[in-house]
């Protein structure tokens, strides 16, 4: 049977970047070592490093004044880095929160200093995201989700401000062209658009470091890791080998254009099945709606049960909505095909 993977993350990885990584454990570019024994500081590996970083600066189209980090500590070690580095008792943070991770940011936010929730959509059970923004004077940054993985909404157009701009893209990043460099700093987990689980992307704007009222332990300075290149400590080499791998893929393809064409085509269909058939519902306002992650229920609940099963019989992997929301998620991250996606509103048309 044909298993199609929707798993919101870890999620799918293209199929030669899985038989590249699988190679690579065994003999790494022809070295006779396994990419899991070579050393962090050999040429082998700066060479991937560096690579990988201009890989993410030629899809973004930024330039030098741009640091690329590979981490560790995955976008949750992000909620609390973030304003360890930006945020002290002189400023605010405004963050908006629509959602389960808006709202980690914001708990984490306020251990450092000051914070405004500027957006909340708890109103409507982040089924939409607030765009008309007003900032407290004092603002040192604002803070959003870009992709709201749990909730299934997605910002299409950033908001325009006054004040460095902060962007959680782990779930859609490098899914679409975008206005990168409208953020002074971006972070995003690896395990959906860009590489396996254990690393984390951050691209910040060098001239944003450095301002705050407080030692930083250099474990957790920006400034310390762009020194050392990403190498301050032991990177997580095989995951950002896979990303490196990934990145690649991504440029192969076509780049940003073809990801954005690919993935609103996967969109279209399926949100056009979900509002074609009355056994199904999307609560989510339409202009809000992610193409990265469909959030959508049963008008019957007491039938999810027998949906569900349908997709396990049928091999739809990781269908079940978020614990917090229930319902059905569908991720369609750049490597799921178009045909994984006509299969599960096959599904759909025959259960309804």
């Amino acid at each position: 049977m044909q298993l199609h993977n929707f798993n919101s993350g870890p999620a799918i990885l293209p199929k030669e970047v899985l038989d590249q990584a699988a190679a690579a454990i065994h003999d790494f570019n022809n070295t006779g070592l396994s990419i899991l024994e070579i050393g962090h500081r050999t040429s082998w590996f700066v060479d991937v490093v560096e690579e990988a970083k201009a890989t993410v600066k030629r899809l973004m189209n930024i330039g030098e004044d741009y640091e690329v980090l590979f981490l560790q500590g995955g976008a949750t070690m992000q909620f609390m880095q973030v304003p360890m580095n930006l945020l002290d008792e002189n400023g605010m943070a405004a963050i908006c929160d629509n959602g389960v991770w808006g709202n980690k940011a914001v708990s984490a936010a306020k251990l450092f200093g000051p914070v405004t929730v500027v957006a909340d959509s708890s109103d409507k059970k982040h089924t939409y995201i607030k765009k008309d923004l007003e900032l407290p004077a004092g603002t040192r940054y604002l803070h959003i989700t870009t992709n709201n993985t749990v909730e299934g909404t997605q910002w299409h157009q950033y908001p325009q401000v006054n004040v460095p701009l902060i962007g959680d893209m782990s779930s859609d990043v490098f899914c679409r062209p975008t206005e990168f460099k409208k953020f002074d700093l971006i972070y995003a987990g690896a395990q959906k658009n860009m590489g396996a689980a254990g690393v984390t992307m951050v691209v910040v704007k060098k001239s944003l470091l450095g301002k705050v009222n407080r030692k930083i332990p250099a474990i957790l300075d920006y400034l310390k890791h762009i020194e050392a290149g990403s190498l301050l400590n032991t990177p997580p080499v095989f995951s950002i080998y896979v990303s490196l791998l990934t990145l690649r893929w991504i440029e192969k393809e076509g780049g940003l254009v073809e990801m954005e064409k690919r993935n609103q085509e996967k969109a279209n269909l399926l949100y056009t099945t979900i509002d074609a058939h009355p056994a199904f519902y999307c609560p989510i306002e339409k202009e809000d709606r992610s193409i990265m992650n469909a959030v959508f229920f049963l008008t019957d609940p007491t039938k999810e049960a027998a949906f569900l099963a349908l997709c396990k019989q049928h091999g739809m992997i990781g269908v079940k909505g978020y614990r917090t929301v229930g319902g059905i998620r569908v991720s369609m991250y750049n490597a799921l095909p178009l045909s994984s996606v006509q299969a599960f509103c096959d599904l759909m048309n025959d259960f309804s």
